[in-house]
């Protein structure tokens, strides 16, 4: 019997994914414990617009990605920081300081997680960064630290 999965099953099959199983596995455990619905053509077809949708919005996703990373292509951010003596920064520039000053300079939303420093910022000066926006998707941006 030809079976649907709807959640991933171990050892079995991957959720979305569309196996032929014996009729007793699939009518007594998958079916009747809701792991998998039978392969119809009405289940077939509501699979496959699943599968469109979800491409569909994996393409917008990298569009808009893409888009973004136009705008942050040569970008400098600015963030203000108090200093101690020295110039030393008290504490340190992190990514969720980057993420918000891009917000707010830049209006483009990015989460502290993707942006990648490649130095601790704990000085004044220009840093370079990397916004990941999307698998396969980033671009470097500089970060400029000031005396507030």
């Amino acid at each position: 019997m030809k079976v649907i999965f709807t959640q991933d099953v171990k050892g079995s099959g991957k959720k979305g994914e569309v196996k032929e199983v014996s009729d007793g596995y699939a009518r007594n455990f998958l079916i009747g414990k809701g792991l998998a619905v039978e392969a119809t053509a009405k289940n077939m077809s509501e699979l496959n617009a699943k599968k469109s949708s979800e491409q569909h919005k994996a393409d917008m996703a990298k569009k808009a990605a893409e888009e973004n990373a136009a705008v942050l292509k040569g970008k400098t951010v600015e963030i203000k920081a108090k200093a101690g003596q020295g110039g030393k920064l008290f504490g340190a520039v992190t990514a969720g300081n980057v993420s918000d000053a891009i917000l707010s300079q830049l209006g483009i939303k990015t989460d502290k997680k993707k942006i990648v420093l490649e130095s601790e910022i704990k000085a004044f000066g220009t840093y370079a960064a990397e916004v990941r926006l999307h698998p396969g998707v980033s671009e470097k941006v500089s970060v400029k630290v000031v005396e507030e």
